[in-house]
């Protein structure tokens, strides 16, 4: 197993290092790893709600792919896609094993704003934030991915529809009915 230094894998792409990775350099995984825990950590936590779950889960995302590095293809997809679809599945599993359906609570991540001005006014926009996040938990699970996915995670179709195993197409529908949908339920 070769290995490079710290400071060689600064300089390496990602492409560079990925086909170390593939060749069994640790460092080079560990580079890979350092870039992209943070993300695939906030993507499952998004998901599960539940700190300890997305740190276990997050950890067996990087031992899978640690494990299977080495059939790792470049299908023209980024590297962090493959890894979003190991997160996707183990999630998926994690909700078929326990059989629950534990609800993202986006208001404790992202609580309304406060806002300057007028108290009747900040009421009426915390009002509307509340009314806005309830539609949004009674959202399929598939819709409320897309929009972690697209919103949180800043993807575009294409790497959306790799880690949900859909189409871009599929997903430009699907995130238009998704819209669609808010739109219609957001008008109380």
């Amino acid at each position: 197993m070769s290995s490079s230094t710290g400071s060689d894998q600064e300089l390496l792409s990602e492409s560079e290092l990925i086909s170390l990775a593939c060749a069994g350099d640790a460092d080079a995984f560990g580079t890979l790893y350092e870039k992209y825990i943070d993300k695939i950590y906030n993507y499952i936590y998004f998901r599960t709600s539940n700190i300890k779950d997305a740190e276990d889960i997050c950890s067996r995302v990087f031992m899978r792919a640690l494990h299977h590095i080495e059939r790792y293809e470049d299908r023209g997809y980024p590297f962090s896609a493959w890894l979003y679809r190991i997160a996707h599945n183990l999630v998926v599993n994690w909700y078929r094993d326990r059989e629950r359906s534990d609800e993202i609570s986006l208001e404790d991540q992202y609580p309304p704003p406060k806002m300057d001005g007028d108290v009747e006014d900040r009421i009426e926009k915390e009002n509307e934030t509340e009314v806005l996040l309830a539609v949004i938990q009674e959202l399929p699970e598939d819709r409320k991915e897309l929009l972690i996915l697209k919103h949180v995670e800043g993807m575009t179709n294409t790497e959306i529809g790799q880690i949900m195993d859909r189409t871009e197409g599929a997903v430009k529908a699907l995130y238009h009915r998704t819209l669609e949908s808010l739109r219609d339920d957001y008008e109380i």
